[in-house]
């Protein structure tokens, strides 16, 4: 969402100046920030300094648009092979219910009663063949099982590297087209802002193959909509909307960390995975309803029914474990870079308060791709005690100052006081600006008019 709550120019603190310290217990390589100076960003404002909640109200806060990362428009794309006869399969699967369907009320009662008989005394031969295609589908997903990096869990992967770092470039060269005249210049500020964190980022996590072995290559587009995304070959890209909604680099190096995570971790080529075995073990299914619906329009349904079966008891529950996984290593990258993790569940709190504040309606989290802004927030408040062991571990100077966590607490409680307040003075100068009728004459009832027609007075 993009989000701007005393929207002002801070200093954030630079991440440019790195330096290697030496390998803890793990063996992995940790690194230190300096401060740099000079560089701004326009942030949602959140006062850091002390624990006096900085003032502001409903009045100070504009919302635009929703906020969303990763999302699926821009994950690389499956292989071009399978973009071309993925609806081709469909199409053949439906004709051949609907073949199978017709030829069976064109049989003859004899007929089928013999095809009947055929079938139960051939069941065990039906059962065993049924069985081989079910365990060579088995066999198919055991065999295509590979370790997660960083996280090492197990995980379905169909397509190679390969086959996404060249789509990655095609789909690269789309964005490109598309953002040609809102690329902003390296020169400018935010660009170098942008630049700094992402190489911070990278440079701390270099003992992480999958992070030494990408060029990442900086890309600032002047959009105002509060969006970034990492393409499977190293190119991110991030909005200015973005820069306009977080309080502070921080929360923009958690962000990007996150993204750079989705990469990292190839979470576009699991998923295309995912989708591709899903896709194949669908056509039985809806070859089947095809065949057993008596009509067209209840094969429709049927089908329907299926797509929706698949999309919210498979599809969208993996989205929100991929992305609840890109925000666990997306914090880890982020710890090692010595951010102030505590920051970043703030941040999914600050998206929710603007979804309330904007009116808009609470969906339940298992109609999303995303967990829930509340779920996503108490999620990583459970990791940031193991996030900042990290931190300790790579020998990261001491966070100074109160918790960001209660900074935003103490301006909520703030805010909602101020709104009380505001909301009995409103009270008060309605009640008092209410027109006063004078009954002191006394009326007959049927002097009496049928309405009264009284007009308040302009505020």
């Amino acid at each position: 969402m993009n989000l701007s709550v005393f929207a002002r120019v801070v200093s954030p603190r630079r991440a440019t100046s790195v330096w290697k310290n030496a390998p803890h217990g793990s063996g992995r390589f940790c690194f230190q920030s300096s401060p740099l100076q000079g560089e701004k960003v326009t942030s949602f404002q959140i006062s850091s300094a002390g624990l006096r909640p900085s003032h502001f109200s409903a009045q100070n806060i504009q919302i635009a648009s929703f906020f969303h990362t990763s999302p699926s428009l821009q994950a690389a794309p499956v292989p071009l092979f399978w973009i071309i006869v993925k609806p081709a399969q469909k199409l053949f699967a439906i004709i051949l219910g609907r073949s199978i369907r017709n030829w069976w009320k064109a049989l003859p009662p004899n007929k089928r009663e013999l095809f009947k008989e055929s079938a139960r005394r051939n069941k065990w031969k039906i059962l065993l063949g049924v069985s081989s295609l079910g365990v060579l589908f088995v066999m198919f997903y055991f065999t295509h099982l590979e370790e997660t990096p960083i996280t090492g869990r197990a995980r379905l992967l169909v397509f190679g590297k390969e086959h996404f770092r060249q789509l990655s470039q095609m789909e690269y060269d789309m964005w490109m087209e598309e953002f040609k005249n809102k690329m902003l210049p390296e020169t400018d500020a935010r660009y170098q802002v942008v630049k700094s964190v992402v190489g911070h980022l990278s440079e701390s996590n270099k003992d992480v193959p999958q992070v030494s072995a990408l060029d990442w290559v900086i890309h600032v587009v002047d959009e105002p909509g509060v969006n970034a995304f990492v393409l499977p070959n190293g190119q991110v890209f991030v909005f200015t909307g973005l820069l306009n909604a977080v309080s502070d680099i921080h929360q923009l190096s958690f962000i990007l960390g996150h993204e750079i995570a989705h990469a990292v971790l190839q979470h576009a080529a699991e998923k295309a995975s995912l989708v591709h075995f899903l896709d194949f073990l669908s056509l039985i299914f809806l070859t089947m309803i095809w065949a057993i619906c008596p009509r067209d329009s209840l094969a429709v349904v049927g089908q329907w029914i299926q797509s929706k079966l698949q999309e919210f008891m498979f599809d969208r529950p993996y989205s929100r474990t991929l992305e609840a996984e890109a925000d666990k290593v997306g914090l880890q990258l982020a710890a090692k870079a010595c951010v102030d993790v505590r920051a970043s569940s703030v941040f999914w709190q600050q998206m929710e308060l603007a979804e309330a504040i904007q009116g808009q309606p609470k969906l339940p989290e298992w109609l999303s791709t995303h967990p829930s802004h509340e779920n996503r927030a108490e999620h990583l408040d459970r990791l940031i005690p193991e996030a900042l062991k990290i931190r300790e571990r790579c020998n990261c100077p001491s966070l100074s100052g109160p918790d960001p966590r209660l900074i935003f607490k103490l301006n909520m409680q703030h805010l909602l006081e101020s709104s009380k307040v505001q909301e009995t003075q409103n009270s008060t100068e309605q009640a008092l600006s209410k027109p006063k009728l004078d009954f002191r004459q006394t009326q007959k009832v049927e002097d009496m008019p049928v309405t009264f027609a009284v007009k308040p007075t302009n505020q």
